[in-house]
């Protein structure tokens, strides 16, 4: 027989690193492997459904290099991409999906796209509604769903949309074919959602407008190779926080963690709470960084 004691914990101390963003993640391979030149992604996470974003690209020509915890992309521009040898593996990930099909929307050849089972049971028709309309060219199953076909196309055109759902998969989308479509591209959100896409837009030396809700973009000029410092996920260092919050005489820090305000609201609640968390700023390009120390 196996005998478990448990005791009172006196407090916990130190520091703790939790892994890497999986949004931000995807979304620095996707921008990577469109721009020119080198980029390095540092803190990446690889997960299974990240992994798929970079097996996609590889399939697409893009040399990828990863190593322990960062990865190498060599950019291979907006035309730079070739055909794939196998259709484009998905896996699990409603993320690889929606977004890609935004951004790969604008090449010459057709791409097979396919999921795993729970995948293939997740309609994809809100995201292709508003990409149709700006001229992509995708064919999906009778119910909306994987497997389908993201078809050679040679002009996407710039729309207005109104969001009817907050959905940041289903703006990204709309963004990455709006960054390559003639015209004007406008995307009206009533409740805000997670502005990673925007952010790292800018970080690659894209041009857009974020204004009461109302994000604007034109057809860019090439994007350039970046160094991405992935932040540690919010969403993780949120059982440290509650974990060192309810365990008396604790001081832990969590290293660098993304407090993107769109994505805060762990911070905002607990505050109300009564509880006391420290937050120090690190400065950085792109995504705001900071420590977070909680002291019982």
């Amino acid at each position: 027989m196996i005998r478990l004691t448990s005791a009172s914990a006196h407090g916990l101390h130190g520091h703790v690193t939790v892994p890497g963003d999986k949004s931000i993640s995807h979304r620095a391979l996707m921008f990577g492997a469109i721009a020119k030149g080198q980029t390095v992604i540092t803190n990446f996470l690889a997960s299974d459904d990240v992994l798929h974003t970079m097996t996609v690209f590889r399939n697409l020509g893009v040399a990828i290099q990863q190593n322990e915890n960062s990865v190498r992309i060599q950019g291979q521009g907006f035309d730079g991409l070739t055909p794939p040898k196998k259709p484009l593996d998905m896996g699990n990930s409603g993320t690889s999906t929606r977004l890609l099909m935004g951004l790969l929307s604008k090449q010459n050849f057709d791409m097979p796209i396919i999921g795993d089972e729970s995948l293939s049971q997740r309609p994809m028709t809100r995201v292709m509604k508003p990409l149709t309309e700006m001229g992509a060219k995708i064919d999906l199953t009778a119910n909306g769903t994987l497997p389908g076909v993201i078809q050679a196309n040679a002009t996407l055109r710039g729309i207005t949309y109104d969001m009817p759902v907050a959905s940041a998969q289903v703006k990204s989308a709309i963004l990455l074919a709006g960054i390559q479509a003639e015209g004007e591209t406008c995307v009206i959100e009533k409740i805000a959602s997670r502005d990673h896409t925007e952010r790292m837009l800018r970080q690659f030396g894209g041009q857009l407008e974020s204004k009461n809700g109302v994000i604007t973009l034109k057809k860019q000029q090439q994007l350039q190779g970046q160094h991405v410092d992935v932040p540690a996920d919010i969403s993780s260092a949120a059982f440290f926080l509650v974990a060192a919050l309810i365990t008396p005489n604790s001081e832990l820090t969590i290293n660098r963690v993304g407090i993107n305000p769109t994505r805060d609201g762990i911070l905002k609640i607990l505050t109300r709470m009564g509880a006391s968390i420290e937050v120090t700023p690190i400065d950085t390009q792109g995504e705001p960084l900071a420590d977070l120390t909680v002291r019982t």
